[in-house]
């Protein structure tokens, strides 16, 4: 499951921009999550509530933003939004296309607090 060591990290960098605030606890982890990023949404979360339990992050909570993928058809010219792993243009079914968004993974936004 690299879903921990996606964790592990994200906690990290939440702790490190945490203390460049002068923060004393994190209750919101917002994320940018990609269909194409290979994270499962349901073992990411249960990572997350399982190692913030002793740190800044423990009364935090995950915050997940499912990005659909964004395909660009190199064919038609067209771009299509699909919330599945599919990179077949919609338009004409073609499989010259590119992905423009969704294979990412990406912090957004925290909530912190200073006492």
């Amino acid at each position: 499951m690299h879903e921990y060591s996606i964790v592990t990290a994200l906690i990290e960098q939440c702790e490190q921009l945490a203390a460049k605030n002068n923060a004393t606890a994190i209750t919101r982890v917002e994320i940018k999550l990609g269909i194409l990023s290979g994270v499962e949404p349901g073992l990411l979360s249960t990572a997350f509530d399982t190692f913030k339990l002793e740190g800044i992050c423990r009364n935090s909570e995950l915050i997940m933003q499912i990005q659909p993928l964004l395909v660009a058809c190199n064919d038609c010219n067209k771009q299509t939004l699909h919330n599945e792993r599919c990179v077949i243009c919609s338009h004409c079914h073609s499989s010259n296309t590119n992905v423009l968004d969704g294979e990412d993974m990406m912090l957004m936004q925290l909530e912190l607090e200073q006492e």
